[in-house]
């Protein structure tokens, strides 16, 4: 089997799953309880939170625990357009968006936001004078991604945030979800970051919204005490622990596991090059660990389940995408149908090794001369 999925899931740890465990069983109770289980479980609980926001450069209290990145993202932009509909409800985005992302925009229009995008260069990038054009004083928000999820660009957040700290009322959101565990990040004005641990070989079902202190937002779950007012519900004591491992674990020799990727992109992107009818969509900008193509002529689905016959397993878009739809964050890079309807994603990890790509560019030949005629 070779797997080149891991933007849409990332195998767990063993290290990981033994600190969900060990914490699972050795502590029983409610971190809220005020009984002296209860202020052991919460001791652990601020233990995992100090050291997560160590790790990112964050204070502890900024940390929000949730089911995960759609979560995360449902809630940072929910919150911030409920609790500040007064100031405006005009927000900004782009077509490189996750799902979760873009679905929360959606919803936001259908209750009556103005919504627009913004223009997205050739390289990848952020068109900046585009933003600035569209930025008005009622704005709430900007929501844009650190590296999105189906090409791999990374957007220079600086720049963007600088750009967003001139009005005053305006909120930035970054969906960090493809960065962290990645590539260095710095999350320096900017107001919400969301992420998962799934994608660095933590556990399903959990994630993190980071909401800088002199932020409001309105909580979409309601109920009693938790570890914030933001989001009710028993504390996550293993996720939290087991996230933090996995973080750990996940930054450790970060620019060598990144030298190792970059190597293993080249290598994609040499042979790929070669054949007439691929079209390498990911730009300069992209990081290495998501390699983004098309297959002139050939659905994206249907390369994908030939790959499958020979046990290698990628991806045609997001996995949280509709199958049999073209890739918005590839149409608003090319402006071209036809590729956005027959792409494929690579994506690839420290784990990933070379034989593993050889045998991938092994089984695409093979596809390519039967599918491409």
């Amino acid at each position: 089997m070779i797997y080149l999925d891991y933007a849409a899931n990332t195998p767990v740890d063993e290290a990981v799953l033994n600190t969900f465990v060990e914490t699972s069983t050795n502590y029983i109770a409610n971190p809220n309880s005020s009984h002296r289980l209860g202020r052991q479980a919460k001791e652990e609980l601020d233990l995992a939170t100090e050291h997560i926001a160590k790790l990112v450069n964050v204070k502890p209290s900024e940390i929000i625990y949730t089911s995960g990145a759609t979560e995360s993202n449902n809630l940072a932009i929910k919150g911030i357009a409920n609790e500040y509909r007064k100031n405006g409800k005009h927000i900004i985005t782009t077509f490189l968006e996750h799902s979760s992302v873009t679905g929360a925009f959606t919803a936001l229009q259908n209750d009556g936001y103005e919504v627009d995008f913004v223009d997205i260069s050739r390289d990848g990038h952020v068109d900046l004078d585009h933003l600035k054009e569209l930025l008005r004083t009622d704005t709430i928000l900007v929501s844009i991604c650190y590296v999105d999820s189906e090409i791999g660009i990374m957007q220079d957040v600086e720049k963007i945030a600088n750009l967003i700290a001139n009005y005053p009322n305006c909120y930035f959101h970054v969906d960090a979800t493809q960065a962290i565990g990645k590539i260095p990040v710095c999350f320096d004005n900017i107001d919400l970051i969301t992420f998962s641990p799934h994608k660095f070989y933590g556990l399903n079902g959990c994630g993190i919204l980071i909401r800088k202190e002199n932020v409001l937002i309105q909580p979409l779950i309601h109920g009693g005490i938790s570890t914030t007012t933001f989001r009710s519900g028993t504390p996550m004591l293993a996720f939290a622990t087991s996230t933090d491992k996995a973080l750990t674990l996940a930054l450790d020799d970060l620019d060598n596991k990144y030298k190792h990727v970059k190597q293993l992109n080249d290598k994609l992107r040499t042979s790929l090059s070669k054949y007439p009818k691929v079209s390498i969509n990911s730009t300069n900008n992209s990081i290495p660990y998501i390699l983004n193509i098309s297959v002139k002529g050939v659905r994206g689905e249907l390369f994908q389940d030939e790959l499958e016959k020979l046990d290698i397993f990628i991806s045609t878009k997001s996995a949280c995408c509709h199958t049999n739809t073209a890739s918005k964050p590839v149409y608003a890079l090319t402006k071209d149908r036809k590729l956005a309807m027959s792409t494929l994603r690579i994506s690839v990890n420290h784990m990933t090794t070379m034989e593993d790509i050889e045998g991938f560019l092994l089984g695409f030949d093979d596809c390519y001369k039967n599918l491409a005629k």
